[in-house]
């Protein structure tokens, strides 16, 4: 490990600087052939572990491929993980885990490339959630709805989906809650995504004679305050999608966009204002849902779905056996169940892993007090 003293310049570089840039770039380049050798080096191991899990599959049939996934979010995390908690700078945490991230995910390909449906267009803030999460050597399938998202998945037409859940400005998605009541996917992960949120020009648009603004309700909705405040007069129009707005302007001379930088690049827009969103943090939250069953990492998530009897005290009922077996809630929505008569489901997430015995516990005490008690899964926390 390089000493940060031993990377201060000395005297005789101080004195000579051409030198000094010389000698640094060569040691530069030596760590590079360094580094890329490590990478191939990794790049053969991932080959010899995808030839072990074909001979598994081969041996095992049809029962294989629970056992010999090629992706496995717990494995993936306690790797991130291990990343951060070696870092010593000066790069922070985050980037060296993106850059490992994207090692994991061009080694994962050569195993299997992953097909991952998501809430499209491409450009959309889903999409960058789902690279965030899987890294760029997969192969990404748009889809104009949530619930086609859900039936691809279910499908086996791709391997993962990804969908937004909720926003830290405007709540939940109930069009993701929904889904997962008639749906038989389960919850595989989770990525948290700042959303940074772009007032979108074309090349044609005449700045000063912007009459309309195309957004997802959403992103309307989070820049409320600042469209308010510079364009009072400009009229808003809401649209499936970021991405969509973002390829609307592309062809009107009088129109903007609010969109990320994903649909910027995407359909070739500038940044007329950058981050005019009202919530300085706001960031949205998205499921990663598949088939599998996802084993423990030792800081999972788990979340539900509870239908409970409609009678009074319902909600305590909910609450109670969490609290009695001291499990940390992190968030309890409510949903009209399809059963009416006034009666709500419940989608819980808390932390902890279905396969503890604590956790079993509390779900044989919800299974004895509700109407229905659906496992949507365990998964890691986000790491990025």
């Amino acid at each position: 490990m390089t000493d940060e003293k031993s990377m201060l310049p000395t005297g005789a570089e101080a004195s000579d600087p051409d030198q000094a840039l010389k000698s640094w770039r060569e040691k530069i380049d030596d760590l590079d052939e360094q580094i890329q050798a490590l990478i191939s080096e990794r790049a053969h191991a991932a080959v010899a572990v995808a030839k072990i899990k074909r001979a598994q599959q081969d041996a095992l049939g049809a029962e294989a491929a629970e056992h010999t996934a090629y992706f496995r979010p717990e494995r993936e995390a306690e790797v991130l993980k291990r990343v951060i908690a070696r870092n010593t700078g000066p790069l922070d945490d985050e980037e060296v885990a993106r850059l490992f991230r994207q090692i994991m995910s061009s080694c994962l390909a050569l195993e299997a490339q992953l097909k991952i449906a998501y809430l499209g267009p491409a450009g959309t803030f889903t999409q960058q959630a789902a690279l965030k999460h899987f890294g760029h050597a997969v192969n990404t399938i748009p889809l104009g709805t949530i619930d086609e998202v859900f039936r691809e998945v279910e499908a086996g037409a791709a391997h993962f989906g990804v969908v937004p859940v909720e926003n830290s400005t405007e709540g939940i998605v109930n069009t993701t809650l929904d889904a997962f009541m008639d749906s038989s996917v389960r919850v595989c992960g989770e990525v948290e995504l700042r959303v940074r949120q772009h007032l979108l020009v074309g090349e044609n648009t005449r700045t000063d004679a912007i009459s309309r603004v195309y957004s997802h309700p959403q992103s309307l909705a989070q820049c409320r305050k600042w469209l308010d405040a510079h364009m009072p007069g400009v009229e808003r129009y809401p649209v499936t999608s970021n991405a969509d707005a973002a390829r609307r302007v592309k062809s009107e001379w009088n129109a903007a966009a609010i969109a990320g930088d994903m649909a910027a690049e995407q359909y070739g827009l500038t940044q007329y204002a950058s981050n005019i969103e009202d919530n300085p943090c706001n960031s949205t939250r998205f499921l990663v849902i598949g088939l599998q069953h996802i084993l423990p990492c030792g800081d999972d998530k788990t979340s539900i779905l509870v239908e409970m009897k409609n009678r009074p005290g319902a909600l305590l009922r909910v609450l109670q056996p969490f609290e009695d077996a001291k499990l940390s809630l992190t968030r309890i929505e409510t949903r009209p169940s399809r059963n009416g008569d006034w009666t709500y489901v419940f989608f819980i997430d808390f932390e902890g892993h279905e396969a503890e015995d604590v956790v079993q516990a509390v779900f044989s005490r919800l299974q004895a007090e509700s109407v229905e008690l659906k496992r949507l899964g365990s998964y890691p926390k986000a790491v990025l």
